[in-house]
């Protein structure tokens, strides 16, 4: 990833937790790993575990920032989460959201979370 893209994924993640605090959820890990899986978010909404994977563009010219969530992306997310769930096994729901953000000079940041996300 080049600097660009790190210093922007950085500053969506950091927007994306003020964002999910606001929205009520506490936030338990940010950028947790396992093995070559990482999750940008886990936070716990009720008696829910939330994991999600934060993407964020600054500029919408080549796309939505959730169009660039791919297959194997979700599927480290699954892998990570399952560790997860299994070194925490307090928690028995879980859910897999998108939150994309875009942050374009000029016009105000755009969220739009995809909630329960199927794969």
């Amino acid at each position: 990833m080049s600097g660009w893209n790190k210093t922007t994924g950085n500053k969506g993640e950091d927007l994306a937790a003020i964002y999910l605090s606001e929205k009520g959820y506490e936030i338990i890990e940010r950028n947790w790993r396992f093995g070559y899986a990482e999750v940008d978010i886990i936070a716990a909404l009720g008696d829910r575990l939330h994991f999600f994977e934060i993407k964020t563009r600054t500029t919408s010219k080549y796309g939505k920032p959730e169009e660039s969530m791919s297959h194997k992306k979700m599927k480290m997310l699954k892998i990570a989460a399952e560790e997860y769930q299994y070194r925490n096994p307090q928690w028995k729901y879980l859910q897999f959201d998108v939150l994309a953000i875009t942050i374009e000079y000029g016009i105000p940041t755009e969220y739009f979370l995809i909630e329960d996300v199927y794969f």
